[in-house]
Formats: C-alpha cells, structure tokens, sequence
C-alpha cells in the first residue's frame, strides 16, 4: 500500500480541489466521502469507488473496522496524520476517505411501492438542508426524494455530513420542474404544495393516499409553478412572531404527521 505524506503529493491536492469546488467533481466525475460510516452506507447503496485514504492512527478509533473487508486493497493508500487533516472536512473524522462516482439520479430509474410517500424539494440551495431532510428522509421510510431545479450539488461534501451519509440509502431523483410534475401525475401521486397563506391545516389533510409534498426555500417559498400546479395547498400554523420555520423542520414536521396518519390507518 503506497503511502502519502507529503502536502504536495498530486492526489492530496486534487482531493482539496474536488472538495472546494463543484465543477471540478462534476468535470471529473467524482466526489467525497469522508468517514467509516458513511462509506459503509455507500458500499451498501452499490456506489463505485475511485481511491481511498486512510490514516492508520485515526482509523484505530473507528466503529467500523469491517470497512475495510470490503475495498479492494490496490485502491487504498495510506496517509500522515498531517495529510489526512489537510484533506478532512469534518472535525472528529475517524480517518477515512473515499473518493467515489456519483450516480444519474433521473427520474425514470425511480421503483416506487403502491401507495408511496414522496418529498419534492423546489430550488433547495443550502447543502445543510439537503443533508438533513435526506436524513429525515430516511429516518421515516420516505419512498423518495425529488430535486427540482437543484441550486446546490447533491454531492457537495456538506451534503454528505449533514445527512449523515443518507444520500446512500434514500432513493432521490433531479429534474426540473415540469419532469416531476409530469412524473407525478403519471404515477397519479397527489401533490401538497406548503405554503403559508394556505387554507388547509397539514394535520387536516390525508397523507394516506399516494402523495408527495412540495417544499421550497425559506427566503421565497415556492414559485408559481408549484402554486398553480400542485392539486393542494397546506401550511403549518404559525403561532409565534416569526412567520416560517427551517424548510428541513417544516419538512420534517409534514413527513412524521404523514407517516402517524399511515400507520393509524394500517393499524385500523
């Protein structure tokens, strides 16, 4: 196994680039992931990997050893403790990082169930609520999530931490606007457009059916197209001074209501 540690090695400078700048993982075709756990989650979502580094002293502390036992040892190259922090995005890393492929994501590779629940994310632009609703995403058993006119890298490093590596085991689809509508009403999924000013309490709607919620961002909310389209529109009340919440929380909030409302009618 070769071992890196110098700061000027070429690889160790092409990590740093693929990990500052989204054009350079998309020219190349690659990206980061930085951690056991969430390479393990890869490794279980079928991602190919490119390379990995490793740094021997960190990855002693690790929960997840047996990562190993699944990467061919020819892509592995051993790294200082200097190195690995200078290509470390995380504090607390335990010492490992991969590089890997990124996957299409279109819409026709979707396997939906009967009767699935669906989160659509309009324009979402801050990494950190990607990564979060992709982890409430799967903490619910959603059946997919779908970017719409994406402002942010699905792949950006930040994606990958604040979803705790979600992004491997949640299904997610990108298109535009008009794809996913189109898809949606194919698959005959209704969709819930949150909005502020909507009539309809969230708590008030039935979830039970085939449907997808439609979330925008915090600054704009949701644009025309979603507003005229949608086949409803609901909102959360608000009962303090500021008038909206996280677009991860308000998400959050609409996802676990509409899985209480699944799971009664199951139990019944």
């Amino acid at each position: 196994m070769e071992r890196i540690t110098s700061l000027q090695n070429n690889r160790i400078k092409n990590i740093q680039k693929l990990s500052a700048k989204a054009r350079e993982r998309k020219a190349q075709g690659l990206f980061i992931i930085e951690g056991a756990r969430e390479i393990t989650l890869a490794i279980a979502g079928k991602y190919v990997f490119d390379s990995i580094y490793l740094c021997p002293e960190l990855f002693a502390g690790t929960d997840y050893p047996e990562v190993l036992q699944s990467i061919p040892n020819e892509i592995i190259y051993e790294v200082s403790d200097s190195v690995f922090e200078k290509i470390a995005y995380r504090e607390g890393s335990d010492g490992i990082l991969a590089l890997a492929k990124p996957k299409p994501h279109h819409l026709s590779n979707l396997q939906l169930p009967d009767n699935p629940f669906i989160i659509v994310l309009e324009a979402v632009e801050k990494p950190g609520n990607l990564g979060a609703i992709l982890r409430t995403a799967d903490a619910a058993g959603v059946d997919a999530v779908l970017v719409c006119d994406a402002l942010t890298d699905m792949y950006n490093p930040n994606v990958i931490r604040s979803s705790v590596g979600c992004i491997f085991t949640v299904p997610v689809a990108v298109g535009a606007n008009e794809k996913v509508l189109n898809f949606l009403k194919k698959q005959n999924i209704r969709t819930f457009a949150a909005e502020l000013t909507a009539a309809q309490k969230y708590h008030e709607t039935d979830f039970t059916i085939s449907s997808a919620i439609i979330m925008g961002t915090e600054a704009d909310g949701l644009t025309d197209f979603w507003l005229k389209n949608a086949d409803q529109r609901i909102k959360i009340p608000m009962r303090g001074v500021i008038d909206s919440l996280n677009v991860s929380v308000s998400t959050a909030i609409l996802t676990f209501e509409a899985m209480r409302q699944r799971e009664s009618k199951h139990h019944f």
